[in-house]
């Protein structure tokens, strides 16, 4: 009888192509988006041109200070600022009158930088014009020091070195961050239309009643209906899950570049599909609640609401948190432990610890979330409108 049921839940859910197209269609196309949209954020910079604002009588001596930036195109007009604020540059240098004879004098020489710190290119061209300035500095006090037959050690005691703690490209983090929000929008999008159509639904179309009076048990007919929202996102997550890893291995250079699992493979894919079926399992169980207290399908998409966005607000919290920072409550909270996992796995990293604590909890969670809807499910006021 259980199966039967299950059966005729999931033919059902396929047979509407409104939820068909929720389920499948909109999640790919949305993931496809994000994928692109993040190899594009990526390579941005790579092969970009920026305009940089100069003063017209800028010399070719002062142009030899940015020669080693092929990217920056000068722009030499009157005035360098208003230039700017139209919008035909990205950025201005305003040096002081004959800056270059100043520097060869030993004068005081001043180089102002102007743009906009909000935007990602201006940003990016000041960045370039600081460091091309602070070449040309550096280069002037070790002739100073040399002409005065100083060692260079006197001003410079010791040499910075920075260093990455791992060895991994870096758009691995973006990678990190991706794959996990794109399987929990992926899910909670998947699993949200059949939730709200197999409860809500049903007493707003007056066939819950008539389903009742069949000789199947509540608590069968309430597992049935959850496994299926269960299947359903599991399914979601799942395809989404082969359809983005398709897309980076064909469509993309910089995040394609930036996965290697090495011998771990396997086991990351498999962990990777375990911990999606387990989150769309905890997933079904607060939509199925959120659907038994609806009247309505959309009264039933109003409480589902919240958690759909709840989903997206530990992307925040774990983005600025390192690899090797994680510590056992990222793996305890629900929702939040979806996304260290799938963090740790995106670096190729299998912890069958945190992978235990990631499915214990959520698992505890389902239990108590089937409970309640049990409870709720054996009273009339909840099943009937």
């Amino acid at each position: 009888m259980f199966r039967n049921m299950y059966l005729k839940e999931m033919k059902d859910s396929f047979r509407d192509r409104r939820t068909l197209l929720l389920t499948v269609l909109l999640p790919i196309v949305m993931m496809t988006g994000l994928v692109l949209f993040y190899e594009r954020l990526v390579e941005e910079g790579a092969d970009e041109r920026y305009q940089l604002a100069v003063d017209q009588a800028f010399s070719q001596q002062e142009e030899s200070l940015l020669a080693n930036f092929s990217n920056i195109e000068l722009v030499k007009v009157e005035d360098p600022t208003a230039t700017l604020q139209e919008g035909d540059a990205q950025a201005a240098l305003i040096l002081s009158e004959d800056f270059m004879g100043k520097v060869a004098n030993g004068e005081e020489a001043t180089a102002t930088i102007i743009g906009d710190s909000f935007s990602q290119k201006s940003s990016h061209l000041m960045t370039q014009v600081t460091v091309a300035l602070g070449i040309y500095e550096a280069t002037v006090i070790a002739e100073r020091l040399d002409g005065e037959g100083i060692p260079q050690q006197l001003v410079q005691p010791f040499v910075l070195e920075q260093k990455e703690l791992t060895e991994e490209n870096v758009n691995i983090n973006l990678i990190a961050m991706l794959i996990p929000l794109i399987l929990a929008l992926a899910i909670g999008i998947g699993a949200s239309p059949s939730a709200a159509d197999l409860f809500a639904g049903e007493k707003e179309k007056k066939t819950m009643e008539a389903l009742l009076m069949t000789p199947v048990n509540r608590m069968t007919l309430l597992i049935a209906k959850w496994l299926t929202i269960s299947s359903i996102g599991a399914i979601t997550g799942i395809v989404t899950l082969v359809v983005v890893a398709l897309e980076i291995n064909f469509l993309t250079e910089n995040l394609k570049s930036a996965v290697s699992f090495g011998e771990n493979a396997y086991l990351v894919i498999g962990a990777a599909f375990l911990v999606s079926i387990v989150y769309s399992m905890f997933v079904a169980t607060l939509l199925m609640v959120a659907s038994i207290m609806g009247k309505t399908v959309k009264e039933a998409q109003s409480y589902s609401t919240p958690i759909l966005m709840v989903a997206v607000f530990p992307l925040m919290i774990t983005t600025g948190i390192g690899i090797n920072e994680l510590s056992y409550q990222h793996f305890a909270i629900p929702i939040m432990n979806f996304f260290t996992i799938l963090k740790e796995l995106s670096f190729g990293i299998v912890n069958y610890q945190h992978l235990a604590i990631m499915i214990g909890s959520n698992i505890l969670c389902i239990i108590a979330g089937l409970i309640i809807s049990r409870i709720m499910f054996l009273k009339d006021k909840w099943v009937m409108n």
